[in-house]
């Protein structure tokens, strides 16, 4: 099934494309069972009969699910729904640091609390032995 705005994947209406990735796109959906806004990752149509990308994209909802750090976007659900395989996440608000550095360079003090928190979840992650393998400005939420 080809996912887009309006649709419904499961329980999940889908509201907004927040991005794409190397594996699927991520979308802003309403959760109708538990009333709440939620990001859905969803694994391209053709992934979905690649045996290898299939064990991947498993893989990564493990990884998330293992993780449980405030610097780091929970996972809630791995589902299937019309063909679609999808992960349920966190949403998370905020502008991406990318978005926040096209608006100028940070004040040292600002840059110093975005590296630290940068860093806590990195290690988080990798006291579980999970390697993010996409760090970039576009894929890191500024939160207060």
């Amino acid at each position: 099934m080809n996912v887009t705005i309006g649709a419904q994947l499961g329980s999940y209406e889908i509201t907004a494309l927040i991005g794409e990735g190397g594996m699927g796109r991520v979308f802003r959906a309403r959760d109708a069972k538990l009333k709440r806004d939620v990001a859905i990752k969803v694994l391209p149509e053709e992934f979905s009969r690649d045996p290898e990308r299939l064990a991947r994209f498993q893989r990564e909802a493990e990884a998330l699910a293992a993780l449980n750090h405030a610097r780091i976007g929970a996972i809630y659900d791995l589902a299937e729904a019309d063909g679609s395989r999808f992960l349920v996440l966190e949403l998370v608000e905020g502008e991406t640091l990318d978005e926040r550095l096209r608006r100028g360079p940070l004040p040292m003090s600002e840059a110093l609390q975005v590296a630290r928190q940068i860093a806590e979840a990195l290690e988080a992650a990798h006291d579980k032995g999970i390697v993010h393998r996409d760090l970039k400005p576009a894929n890191i939420k500024i939160t207060p």
